[in-house]
């Protein structure tokens, strides 16, 4: 049974007591993202007081690690694997599998208020698209990325000139990490250049419907403490790849508005808005 995919909220709601509704949802590397944004909504609309949401995946097995390679999606970097995820450097050749979890409680102001909560950000918005565009190779044009921006800040409230920081999908395949980064350029314009763009996944790899989770928090934190995370192993610039992606050392700079984008085979494109509090 704890093989079931919502094995996770289920023992949550058995360990707390929790007796509101319970699902996991699959929209695979965009899962946890997708899951944030439910539980906004049902916050937002007053359905819930506060909701455990995330993501979580156990995914480093011979059958996942087979799978992958045989895509040629993984980095075959055996030889440093410390160095092997490398985003948007030029001689990134795939992703390296990571697993985790990575947690957080949305809950309405006033109650977070009323318990004494220690509050981290807020949450503004989101925005969700499809690719419509194939099982698992990125739309070269992402134009479903573009519409997911567009519509998280449209959700938001915010202009693309209120974005300090943005926590990329960024997987470290040569063909994603182009596509994201002329997605940015193209949906912020001359602002791209001024935004903050890091990929964690140089850090804690890739842990597909975990990965909006664990960066989920990582974002919420450059927030919260003004501090974003670096992209570590950029060595070498890519000229496909032209933005400010905070090489290897972690960089103190106002983050009063943050997104972390999680896109998923499928064509699955979730973007969450975080912000410190208006």
């Amino acid at each position: 049974p704890m093989l079931m995919a919502n094995a996770g909220p289920a023992q949550i709601s058995m360990r707390h007591g929790f007796r509101g509704q319970i699902f996991s949802v699959a929209s695979a590397c965009a899962s946890a993202n997708d899951a944030m944004a439910i539980a906004f909504r049902s916050v937002a609309n007053g359905e819930a007081i506060a909701v455990v949401t995330g993501g979580s995946e156990a995914c480093v097995s011979p059958l996942a690690i087979g799978g992958f390679c045989s895509m040629k999606a993984m980095s075959t970097r055996n030889d440093e694997p410390t160095k092997a995820s490398r985003p948007f450097d030029k001689d990134r050749d795939g992703f390296v599998l990571g697993e985790g979890s990575g947690v957080l409680i949305f809950e309405e102001y006033e109650h977070a208020r009323a318990r004494d909560a220690r509050i981290y950000c807020e949450v503004l918005g989101y925005g969700e698209s499809a690719d419509a565009y194939n099982l698992v190779a990125v739309d070269p044009d992402g134009r479903g990325v573009k519409l997911a921006f567009e519509r998280a800040l449209a959700q938001a409230g915010i202009t693309r000139d209120q974005v300090d920081y943005i926590n990329a999908h960024g997987t470290a395949t040569p063909i994603g990490d182009p596509a994201e980064s002329k997605a940015i350029e193209e949906s912020f314009g001359e602002h791209a250049a001024k935004i903050a763009v890091s990929s964690t996944k140089s850090m804690h790899g890739h842990a597909l419907g975990a990965a909006g989770g664990i960066e989920g928090v990582a974002t919420v934190l450059a927030v919260a403490n003004d501090l974003v995370p670096p992209t570590i192993n950029y060595e070498h610039p890519d000229p496909e790849c032209r933005l400010d992606y905070v090489p290897n050392v972690a960089r103190k700079m106002t983050v009063d508005v943050a997104f972390s984008n999680s896109f998923g085979f499928g064509g699955h494109n979730s973007v969450l808005v975080f912000g410190k509090l208006r």
